[in-house]
């Protein structure tokens, strides 16, 4: 595929995660990414809002370039910046990569991830900001959501964006993929927000959306008692059923 049709798909992407009536965002919350091939991607300029997004939004950096910050020594504030910068494929392009650089990179690098939706939903950021955060997101409340949304989420507790959260956020993702031998396709991040991993442009909006009705489904449960998360036999029993792999496959979601 060009880099263009996939600068296109991230542009309607992002555009689509952050119409109003969805509640994923507002002004520049979130930022989106997608890998163009083994040695670069995409991903939001700092500050750009998403709402109403174009290719100019988006700049373009090198994997290598990037993923050596996540391996190296600590960085300041200003060393964290510049190494951003010097990471554009075009070092005259506008715009500044986000903050969150890092961390698509470590997700994009991940086996079938293509396409980065992280976004602060209202019904998401009202559990991910609760003092039941941790058994908030432990468990799975029907089968609908096991399906778009994989078995289980990585659970992120609150860690300074920027370089600390991606190396927080990589030990989380390595200790689900040894347990579950699996990528994960959703992160909750404590106090911060959402991650809706891809390899398709609709199996992140699919994810997003399915992360955003559990969030409310569960607000209600809390409400009326508590939440009854499914047994683990009856996660596996929907993940591994071939009818809803079916529906997985036309979803856009395996």
């Amino acid at each position: 595929m060009q880099t263009t049709d996939i600068l296109s798909q991230l542009v309607a992407m992002s555009c689509s995660l952050a119409e109003p009536a969805n509640d994923f965002v507002i002004l520049a919350e979130g930022n989106t990414s997608a890998r163009v091939d083994g040695d670069t991607f995409w991903v939001k300029a700092s500050g750009v809002g998403m709402r109403g997004i174009g290719p100019g939004g988006f700049v373009q950096v090198s994997f290598e370039r990037v993923q050596s910050m996540l391996t190296g020594p600590d960085l300041t504030d200003y060393e964290t910046r510049e190494a951003l910068q010097a990471a554009k494929i075009d070092p005259a392009a506008i715009g500044h990569p986000s903050v969150e650089t890092v961390l698509h990179a470590l997700c994009l690098a991940l086996p079938g991830i293509n396409f980065i939706g992280h976004t602060h939903p209202t019904a998401i950021n009202a559990i991910t900001c609760s003092v039941a955060f941790e058994e908030a997101v432990s468990g799975r409340l029907f089968p609908d959501e096991i399906v778009l949304c994989g078995p289980a989420s990585v659970a992120v507790p609150y860690t300074d964006p920027g370089l600390p959260l991606a190396r927080t956020v990589k030990e989380r993702i390595d200790a689900f993929i040894d347990q579950y031998g699996e990528v994960p396709k959703t992160i909750y991040m404590q106090n911060h927000g959402f991650i809706a991993l891809g390899s398709s442009p609709s199996q992140v909006e699919n994810i997003t959306a399915m992360a955003v009705k559990a969030a409310r489904v569960l607000a209600g449960a809390y409400a009326i008692g508590g939440p009854h998360f499914m047994s683990q036999q009856a996660i596996d029993r929907i993940h591994t059923r071939p009818d809803e792999h079916y529906r997985q496959r036309l979803l856009g979601g395996k």
